[in-house]
């Protein structure tokens, strides 16, 4: 699907959706409580469909309720992992949460199980997890790519150390299972633990659902064995990093009040409140968030723990006066697409100023974009930061493949329309 946006300023209202990170964790600590959980405040996806098909292949029920909220729904989950004797086949569609969470979480079940995905997902690496493969004597197999991946084995006690400077999505997936063996372990991080926040936010999820861990620091964690995860009922908090486009559209166009979102959240994206202000912003978070069309200025933004916020950051950078520089951001080369790589092209397309740098961005501001034809990638943060970027053209702007939002953000197209966005579809 291609989209047509001719250039208006947003305006208004916009109930952000919940943080996908926060849902795929509750989801999985449900299904492996034994007893019925109820996850409310979903905002239905693409990847948040791939965890619970995976979920129900590994033993879990779950069933999709009636939610009072507008794109929202609950989830009710018969948690329980079993184990069976046929081999079983997980898809993982494009999401590279889903694949790293439950790849653990398949080998703790006791089956055989094979991972395949669509899309840059089978090339994006898991050589963390070889490496534990081949200490601990778990069988796996795979070609060249990564995917499809068979994986069978046992998970014990003991020591489990890998890199920490891939994926902090890596360090999720064991803490999701270890507390569940019949031992203690420790999980560390051979370099610098990036995303950390993430991790926390992991936790903090085990936490609420009675499963508790000694974080010893950053990368260092201590886990007893033998816990249990508690079955309950649990509510998913709005998500910064959705939010960080309706806010960098209200610094480019009129007004956005966001609602959803939680104060202090351990969410690392909440970060982008910070860094919007840090560039002259005016932000306002006492009670919902307001963003406020503002001037920006360019600054140098370190994103090693919020690498999903640089394609909305290269946007904002695009209209600050001065220069903006993007660091520590190689890792976003290998998300649904090279993500440094496609908002510096498509920006560069229609008249921005960007130059790529192995490990990040440098950005010129320009007053205004041309307009014209770009392509999503088939990437929903892509597309979604052009879309904002869409406000400051001069003409039309054609984003080809626009339907990769589903793979979040499915109401986002709907939303951008509520907010005064020019929106149809080409042909």
């Amino acid at each position: 699907m291609n989209v047509v946006l001719s250039p208006n300023a947003l305006h208004g209202t916009v109930q952000v959706p919940s943080s996908k990170s926060i849902g795929h964790r509750d989801l999985i600590c449900a299904a492996l409580a034994e007893g019925e959980s109820i996850v409310e405040n979903i905002s239905p996806s693409q990847d948040i469909e791939a965890t619970c098909r995976i979920l129900c292949t590994l033993g879990a029920v779950i069933e999709k309720i009636s939610s009072d909220q507008p794109g929202r729904a609950a989830y009710r989950i018969q948690g329980g992992l079993h184990k069976r004797n046929l081999p079983l086949r997980a898809d993982c569609s494009e999401s590279g949460s889903t694949l790293r969470f439950l790849i653990p979480v398949g080998i703790l079940s006791g089956n055989t199980i094979t991972f395949q995905g669509r899309g840059r997902l089978a090339q994006r690496p898991l050589e963390p997890y070889y490496g534990i493969f081949r200490q601990r004597d778990i069988h796996y197999q795979t070609t060249g790519r990564s995917l499809p991946l068979t994986v069978c084995g046992d998970l014990t006690p003991g020591r489990y150390a890998l890199p920490g400077d891939v994926s902090s999505q890596f360090f999720t997936g064991l803490l999701l299972t270890l507390p569940l063996i019949h031992g203690d372990s420790l999980l560390c991080s051979t370099t610098p633990l990036e995303s950390a926040s993430y991790v926390d936010m992991t936790l903090s999820c085990l936490q609420q659902h009675g499963v508790f861990i000694d974080k010893e620091r950053d990368g260092s964690y201590h886990i007893q064995g033998h816990q249990q995860y508690r079955p309950g009922r649990y509510t998913v908090e709005g998500d910064y990093s959705q939010a960080a486009f309706w806010l960098a559209a209200g610094m480019l166009g009129k007004y956005i009040r966001c609602t959803g979102l939680r104060r202090n959240s351990l969410q690392g994206d909440e970060v982008i409140l910070s860094l919007i202000r840090d560039m002259g912003g005016r932000i306002d978070d006492t009670e919902a968030v307001h963003a406020f069309p503002s001037q920006l200025r360019g600054r140098t933004i370190d994103v090693e723990d919020c690498p999903d916020l640089v394609p909305i950051l290269a946007v904002l950078a695009t209209f600050s006066t001065g220069m903006t520089h993007i660091i520590h951001a190689g890792r976003v080369r290998f998300k649904e697409c090279d993500r440094l790589h496609a908002i510096a092209a498509e920006l560069n397309a229609i008249g921005a100023a960007i130059q790529e740098e192995p490990e990040g961005l440098v950005i010129h501001g320009v007053h205004q974009l041309s307009g014209g034809r770009v392509s999503g990638w088939n990437d929903h943060r892509i597309a979604m930061a052009l879309a904002v970027a869409s406000q400051r053209c001069t003409g039309n702007l054609v984003i080809e493949g626009a339907e990769c939002v589903r793979k979040s953000y499915p109401d986002f197209w709907q939303d951008f329309k509520k907010l005064g966005g020019i929106c149809r579809q080409e042909g």
